[in-house]
This record gives C-alpha cells, structure tokens and sequence, in this order.
C-alpha cells in the first residue's frame, strides 16, 4: 500500500466542510474571451490521449488545433490523490469521480459553471445531467464525461465460468482449479473500497438493514470492518495502478479483483485470459466529471475543453479506449471506435444496477453514518495489518 501520509491530510471530515455554506462559492462565468493558449488537466490514466499508445485514439491533437490551447495532462490513479493534486493547485481541470466531487466542492477546491457556456450541455445522458455528485443547491460544478462498473475481472483459465459473487475476494474460498484463493485475490487501495463489502454484505447479511453502502450506521460499519479485516489475510496486493495489477495477473499469480473495464480490455487486447462479470450483489461504480479548479489559471481554455468533450465522436472514442459508457448517449451511434453494440456492451442499460460513488456523509437518510474520514483512517490500518 501507498503511506499513510497520502491519506492523512484527506482526513478532515466532509461534515465540516459541509458546514461553509456553498453560497460563498465564487458566481460562474458569464462569458469567454481569448483561449490562454494551455490547459493543465488531472486525469484518470486513459482518458486524455492523444495517440501517443495508439494512433487511432486522439481526441487531444484536434482540440489543440481548433482552440490553439495546448494540453497537459498530471494522471492521478486514485480519487485521494486527485483531491490532493487539487488542493495544491496548478491545474485547470479534473476529471473527478463521485467519491471526489462533493470534498472538492464543499472543500471549495472546484468552482460552478455555466452551462449556457457550453453548447453540448444539452447532449448529456438525462440520467447524468442534474446528479447529486456534481450538483449542489441548483448549480452544476462540472461536466458529465464517463461512468462504468467496477467489475469482477477473473482469469478464465481459473474460473471455466464467471464467478456468481463477490465472496471470491472476500472470505477464504477453494477455487475451481482446487487451489485456495488466498494470495490471488486484490483489493482496491482506497477507502471507497469499504463500499465494495458494503455492498457484498447487503446481499449476503440482509438482517444488517444496509440499504445505501455508502451510508452506514455504526453496526452497519462494524460489519464491514470485519469482513475487511478477514480480507486482509487473502489479499496478494491492494491495487491501485493498472499497469502493476495487469502484471500481478499475467506474471504473479493472481486470479480474480475488483477491477475498471480498461484492465479487461487491454489484457483481452493482449490475449490474456481475462473476462469479467457483475456478480448477483451487483458493483460499485464511477459517473466521472470534468470539475473547474476554483482558480483555475485558464479558465477559457478550460470551458472550450468541456464542450469539446463532450462531443458525440469524443464521448465514443473515449469509451471505445476506457470501456466505459458516454455521458452522451448521441455518441453510442457516433464511434467507428465504439462501433454499433459498444454502448450495449459496456453497460449502458446497467445504469440502475451499479451503486456509484459518492462520498460518505455523516448526515445521512438514517439520520447519522460514519463519515468518510473514518473510512480513510480505518482503512488504512486495514490494509497495514491492525
């Protein structure tokens, strides 16, 4: 795991931010002048090419011709470090999943925007264009990009057929090749991930009452704490860098994560035996959005990013790339990339099955959860071994 430290200074509770009224949040832009020339964006790796991997997938080297403004791009590998990336500043946009949206917007790292700036707002997903995760009080902090699951990817030499529950990472099992799953199983590294065991012990644990994995009373949390910590034991690795749990599957032994579609597809790509599958508890998942530094140093730049992505063609090519599912349902029919069945087959009609993230509150529909501040600080001795 990474230390400690890079979860430590996220730790300040949400309630507390909660508390500084989103009224003091700067007004949105009225109108655009000249481009500045650059565009500095945080970003999940695979989500800004510019066909430096594959020539074919460049939705950069357009923009920057069309608007003159050049694109740099910091990729963060985790919504904790993209929060951090942003509290430090220097960057103009991010694309941030739900688990970030709401710090970054009550921690007033990101500012509101204006969507009569942005002439393809209308093209956005219904589903997506009002969500709670980047909208508060009435007003929008940023633009739709992309969402998908986080899947179950297995190795199919392993598993002939797909794992029905997420109980193959979660408690000690035999696998179908006679072997324990222990050591050949990861987790997510992240405190999100405690959502993934909510979720799991929604279905498997009914009497707890979990409705919402992300809101959890104290009984609710204690369960999913232990389950956890029974994980710990089990555990090869908790991943966060693609690239190093692609590794882990095809050099160290490891047979089945939580995993994002892109992991499936590059190692598919590579003829790997990879699938991946939505195990009957259903799955955690991510609706991404392109959020505006609250001082971000080019901020027209910035707004001509936000309509330009979320052009149909870029929506699927970006999907096409990711394995995700535009924010744009024009673009299911607009990627050569994508083809004609993409959309369907990256789960466009799967919307209403995956549990999105979105940042534990204290103040919850039960009336009182824990906040997310004890996610990170819990979840961290986790996976240290406490």
């Amino acid at each position: 795991m990474k230390p400690s430290t890079r979860f430590a200074a996220l730790a300040c509770p949400l309630s507390v931010a909660i508390v500084a009224a989103t009224s003091a949040q700067a007004e949105p832009l009225q109108s655009l002048g000249k481009g500045e020339g650059v565009l500095d964006i945080i970003a999940w790796p695979g989500y800004i090419e510019r066909g430096d991997t594959d020539k074919a997938y460049d939705w950069v080297t357009g923009f920057e011709q069309e608007t003159g403004c050049q694109v740099r791009v910091k990729t963060a590998a985790t919504s904790d470090e993209m929060v951090a990336l942003m509290a430090k500043g220097g960057y103009d946009l991010v694309t941030a999943s739900g688990d970030a949206s709401l710090r970054l917007i009550y921690g007033k790292r990101v500012q509101p925007i204006n969507p009569a700036l942005i002439p393809n707002w209308s093209q956005i997903d219904s589903r997506l264009q009002d969500a709670p995760w980047h909208t508060v009080a009435g007003q929008h902090y940023g633009t739709p990009y992309q969402w998908g699951p986080n899947v179950l990817m297995y190795n199919t030499n392993v598993f002939k057929t797909a794992p029905t529950s997420w109980a193959v990472v979660f408690k000690p099992e035999t696998l179908p090749d006679g072997k324990p799953n222990q050591g050949r199983v990861q987790a997510y590294d992240g405190a999100i991930y405690l959502a993934d065991a909510a979720l799991y012990l929604k279905h498997a644990q009914p009497e707890l009452g979990i409705t919402d994995p992300y809101e959890l009373n104290e009984a609710q949390y204690a369960a999913v704490l232990a389950l956890v910590r029974q994980q710990h034991s089990l555990i090869h690795r908790y991943w966060h860098d693609y690239n190093v749990q692609m590794s882990d599957f095809k050099n160290e032994g490891v047979v089945a994560s939580g995993a994002w579609p892109f992991q499936v597809n590059a190692l598919q790509a590579e003829k790997q035996p990879i699938a991946s599958t939505i195990p009957v508890e259903g799955a955690t998942g991510w609706a991404d959005t392109t959020m505006l530094h609250a001082n971000a140093a080019h901020p027209v730049c910035a707004y001509k990013w936000l309509n330009w992505s979320l052009q149909p063609k870029v929506q699927g090519d970006v999907a096409a790339w990711f394995g995700s599912v535009p924010a744009v349902p024009a673009a299911c029919k607009a990627s050569s990339l994508l083809g004609e069945t993409g959309c369907a087959t990256n789960g466009f009609d799967n919307f209403a099955k995956i549990a999105f993230w979105k940042t534990p509150q204290a103040k919850c529909s039960q009336g009182s959860c824990v906040p997310y501040s004890r996610w990170v600080q819990d979840y961290i001795a986790i996976m240290g071994g406490r």
